[in-house]
């Protein structure tokens, strides 16, 4: 960005929209943390601002604090005077731009909630049915106070008084959507498997999978590798095929031959065999499992897709392991 252009930002009126009227009224728009004070006095850097809110907000997880300290940071020192910003007011369905005119301040007298301010002009509004799924999904950030990069130039362009928008149909940012949306969703379980199971722990997860897929399974105890750490089959007792030896990877790292062609030494003429593992697997070892016609390999990303199609099977402990609502996302309509 050169040095004369304008920032765009977007920025929130809290969780439930409640500061709306503050920033349309009073010409504002502000962020709480009413504990941190004034930012003014703190040091204007992140650390600093990091710093205070550890000693404002103790026991948070490590990952709030450098998220929150670079809002606060850019609210206060980042943003210029001039800068543009866009706050979606969910109450009149209207998305208001407006231009940066103040430095930062402090000031609870308006809201003691919201006391974190910068005053603005607002330049005009657009009902939200102006701009693409992409730019409505971009403003629609978990961050209270954040820059707009992907769709600025929607946002530009209906402030200059440019026509803007096209019909759903001919909207290409919906496919992105709703592929941003499914990624971040794979993303998110990927890291919780990763982080919150290991060894053991995973096959368990893995086996109650496999009896929500209708399996009936009987579970290695936990122990040194032997290879096999579920049983898998369909009638009651285990006898009738197809009996399914399942040994289960928590490394996401790639799975060698030498994993595979281990489990598969025993693995008998009318059984079959499967790994499941976090990470991918290597291209020898996909070679070797692509002759065996009673073998399969389930890497990190087929092991998502497994869990989303039987996710409403699972247990309460593991929806709350992996905590999912359903959501509808758009679908890309087809010109006639």
């Amino acid at each position: 960005m050169s040095k004369d252009e304008k920032a765009l930002w977007g920025i929130h009126a809290g969780r439930a929209g409640e500061a709306g009227d503050l920033f349309i009224k009073h010409n504002v728009i502000a962020l709480g943390w009413l504990e941190m004070g004034n930012l003014k006095i703190l040091p204007p850097n992140r650390e600093g601002i990091k710093k205070k809110l550890q000693e404002a907000f103790p026991g948070k997880k490590e990952g709030y604090y450098p998220i929150a300290s670079g809002q606060l940071y850019r609210f206060a020192h980042e943003a210029k005077i001039g800068d543009l910003v866009v706050y979606p007011y969910r109450f009149e369905q209207k998305i208001y731009i407006g231009e940066i005119i103040g430095e930062y301040k402090h000031n609870p007298t308006l809201d003691p909630h919201f006391p974190q301010q910068r005053a603005v002009k607002w330049l005009n509004s657009f009902p939200r049915a102006k701009f693409s799924q992409g730019a409505l999904y971009e403003i629609g950030s978990a961050m209270s106070f954040f820059k707009i990069k992907n769709f600025a130039d929607e946002f530009l362009t209906a402030l200059s008084g440019k026509k803007i928008g096209k019909p759903v149909e001919k909207d290409e940012s919906i496919a992105y959507v709703a592929a941003d949306i499914e990624q971040n969703t794979r993303d998110f379980i990927f890291k919780r498997l990763t982080q919150e199971l290991k060894g053991h722990s995973l096959a368990e997860f893995v086996a109650h999978l496999l009896e929500k897929m209708g399996y009936r399974i009987r579970l290695a105890p936990e122990g040194p590798d032997g290879g096999i750490d579920i049983m898998a089959h369909k009638d009651e007792l285990g006898f009738e095929p197809p009996i399914i030896k399942v040994q289960v990877k928590s490394s996401d790292g790639n799975i060698g031959d030498p994993i595979i062609s281990q489990l598969y030494g025993k693995v008998e003429k009318p059984e079959y065999g499967m790994v499941v593992a976090l990470g991918s697997f290597t291209n020898q070892a996909k070679n070797f499992a692509r002759n065996k016609s009673n073998l399969r390999l389930i890497d990190g990303d087929e092991l998502i897709s497994l869990i989303l199609q039987h996710y409403e099977k699972f247990d309460s402990r593991y929806k709350g392991l992996l905590p999912l609502r359903k959501v509808y996302v758009p679908e890309p309509l087809e010109e006639d």
